[in-house]
């Protein structure tokens, strides 16, 4: 979903905060941020900044697609939707009227998949009456439910930029709210992590395969991305979609689904980073209050299987009624592993900025290429990652000419050393990033939240530029003999049909 939140963003946000001395980049994070853990495992962060009257609160989960249980892919993603329907006192006009109406769709929709799983088998008059029986139901239950409850009181109270996402690794949660609306945050969030309610479950289902067949199946874009980590990853669960298989939402269960959930709001895995103009006892007692509740959940995870060492190229090809794309990735550590850094400074070097060596040369001085993007980190971050080249051929050139021309300058990454200026260009174009970039409480929130929920440690981030300046010329070199290499490569080129 995101290579671990653009770093450039979030260091300047926090430059802003705890200032960069000279050439030394630490920053003093242990005065200036909170962290608290509750009785259950929960993690708390809180940083004080009183630019503004407003908060930003984040709420993270380890838990996102790389957890799901075979057959149940998707079930992440789709838990996500569930958590906006709301719970036994948001969103309904009468909970135990209406639950007794949800107990008969989960029954009359579990009877419906199960005859529909028949396939040829199956009694097309039982299909038809349940299917009735179903939209029934439905029916009677809109009476009871009121829909987006959640985001109209948000709305209603200052909320702003609430979202949600998932990925491989994480869920996540956001809102920026007036100062004074910490508790209403509180009650909301943890009601619906210890009271959800799966309203709409089969309507949103069919939501859920709308939204893959619009960013999948009708998305040159979506649809190479999803055959080429297919094609990287044959183990581990990274070569999974984030959305499920087609299959695999068509027969998500209820059941499926609370499973996933039990899992993601076990409080050990969770990190909440509030910031902005708050008071941290006070709040930390509001948090502590209202999440301190959710109780432990002992159950053991599910242990997620390593991705063998590749040991030849895999290429795969996909057909679409579209112009020409390609994809080239190769296995690497992820953070905070030191050529994780190396990486960082390598991809600064090879496309960010039209005087890039990739860009300048395929895109400026060949004009083979529309576009040219190298990405450190694809798809997630917990777990080995892809550092990886995105290109388009110009027409009338083709994907195998572009291919040839980025590969022949990988192979010189090996051969020849980047040049001091080259070098010292990336490592200023990271600094800049970070200058050109406002702070946010939303930035900051973001950032925190992110490393202590992936790394364990918020604190990454503040060393980040201390160790990218030492990055040399010679550890870009050995980190591409060591990677950069035909057997550990996989190439997936989308062509017209």
């Amino acid at each position: 979903m995101m290579k671990r939140i653009n770093i450039a963003r979030l260091v300047f946000a926090l430059a802003a905060v705890f200032l960069i001395s000279g050439h030394s980049y630490g920053f003093d994070l242990e005065k200036k941020v909170v962290k608290a853990k509750l009785k259950n495992g929960l993690t708390v962060l809180m940083l004080e900044r009183h630019l503004s009257p407003t908060v930003s609160l984040y709420i993270r989960h380890r838990i996102g697609a790389a957890d799901e249980t075979a057959g149940e892919y998707g079930a992440a993603h789709f838990c996500e939707h569930m958590m906006f329907k709301g719970t036994t006192t948001i969103g309904t006009r009468n909970y135990s009227l209406e639950k007794k109406i949800l107990d008969d769709i989960e029954k009359t929709g579990n009877a419906l998949d199960n005859e529909k799983r028949k396939g040829q088998k199956a009694d097309p008059k039982i299909i038809q009456e349940l299917s009735e029986k179903l939209k029934k139901l439905q029916d009677q239950g809109k009476k009871y439910s009121i829909p987006n409850e959640i985001d109209r009181l948000y709305t209603e109270n200052g909320g702003l930029d609430m979202n949600a996402s998932t990925g491989q690794d994480i869920t996540t949660y956001q809102v920026s709210l007036p100062a004074n609306k910490i508790e209403l945050w509180a009650r909301i969030e943890s009601d619906r992590l210890i009271n959800p309610v799966f309203r709409e479950f089969y309507t949103e289902r069919d939501v859920v395969m709308e939204e893959r067949r619009q960013r999948v199946e009708a998305d040159p874009d979506g649809k190479l991305y999803e055959q080429f980590l297919s094609a990287a990853y044959k183990v581990h669960p990274y070569g999974r979609p984030i959305l499920g298989w087609t299959q695999d939402i068509m027969n998500l269960s209820p059941d499926a689904v609370k499973k996933i959930f039990a899992e993601y709001r076990a409080p050990e895995s969770i990190v909440i980073a509030v910031v902005g103009d708050i008071n941290p006892p006070e709040t930390l007692k509001l948090i502590e209050k209202y999440f301190g509740r959710i109780p432990v959940n002992n159950k053991k995870k599910n242990v997620v299987p390593a991705e063998p060492p590749q040991t030849e190229e895999r290429k795969v090809e996909v057909l679409f009624d579209a112009n020409p794309m390609m994809i080239i990735g190769y296995h690497k550590p992820t953070a905070p592993a030191y050529d994780d850094y190396v990486f960082d400074v390598l991809e600064t070097i090879l496309t960010k900025g039209r005087t890039s060596r990739l860009y300048n040369l395929l895109v400026t001085e060949m004009g083979i290429a529309e576009s040219v993007s190298a990405s450190n980190g694809v798809p997630a971050t917990r777990y080995p990652n892809l550092f990886t080249i995105f290109a388009k051929p110009r027409y009338p050139h083709t994907s195998a000419e572009l291919e040839d021309v980025i590969l022949r300058e990988i192979e010189k990454i090996k051969t020849q050393p980047v040049t001091d200026m080259e070098l010292a260009k990336a490592k200023n174009q990271l600094r800049m990033d970070y200058i050109k970039n406002l702070d946010s409480n939303g930035e900051l929130a973001a950032t925190l939240s992110y490393y202590e929920v992936l790394l364990g440690d918020y604190r990454y981030i503040s060393n980040y530029l201390n160790i990218t300046d030492k990055v040399s010329a010679g550890d870009i070199q050995k980190a591409a003999e060591l990677y950069l290499n035909k057997e550990n490569r996989t190439i997936a080129v989308l062509n017209h049909k």
